[in-house]
């Protein structure tokens, strides 16, 4: 573990050279390379930015928000120009359904709550799929965005209040809980569908 510890920061302090050049906007470059090509340790890259200037860190949030949106463009082309033959090679038919489920349920949340969550949350499985379920494009960036600007807001508050190495200690706690944290927001999700429902009947009787 202290081998892949190391690694992972010597990975971080790289990135963050070749970031230097760019100044506050290295956060949008790194969260739109993360969407848009192999993972990038996005999360560490936001924390470092706002841990070192503590005034920008909303900029910072917003600006990681809209990479992450404009980098999954290219992955939801590649979904939508595949169709449902993209998706059905990375996942089983099990799943796939699920995922259809939900897109054909509230295509909004079934977007934005896995796009909330980090690593090792498999959300261009999702942008995939909002691609091949033809998720109106003006939608998809809205989507990501919010559920982005969730997750990087507050990353950036516990950045701010416990350090940078807030990171890991929540990477950790993912990985160790992701199903019980995934059922969690989607009882979350179906109570918010449930008493949207019953305020739309109260009002139309």
């Amino acid at each position: 573990m202290k081998t892949i510890g190391h690694i992972l920061a010597r990975y971080k302090t790289w990135i963050l050279h070749l970031l230097a050049p760019l100044g506050m906007w290295g956060v949008f470059a790194i969260a739109f390379a993360d969407s848009a090509l192999l993972g990038m340790p996005v999360d560490a890259v936001v924390a470092f930015y706002v841990y070192q200037d503590h005034r920008r860190f909303l900029f910072y949030v917003v600006m990681a928000s809209l990479g992450s949106a404009l980098g999954s463009v290219p992955l939801y082309i590649i979904g939508y120009l595949g169709g449902e033959k993209v998706l059905r090679k990375r996942i089983s038919e099990e799943r796939f359904q699920t995922i259809h489920r939900s897109f054909e349920q509230h295509e909004f949340w079934a977007l934005m709550f896995p796009g909330m969550l980090p690593p090792p949350t498999p959300f261009k499985i999702f942008v995939l799929g909002a691609a091949v379920f033809e998720m109106r494009f003006r939608d998809f960036l809205a989507a990501i965005f919010a559920g982005r600007f969730v997750r990087f807001l507050v990353l950036s508050l516990l950045t701010l209040w416990f350090g940078q190495q807030i990171v890991g200690i929540i990477g950790a706690l993912v990985r160790r809980h992701l199903s019980l944290l995934l059922a969690a927001i989607a009882g979350g999700v179906l109570v918010w569908l449930l008493m949207r429902r019953s305020r739309r009947r109260s009002r139309a009787d």
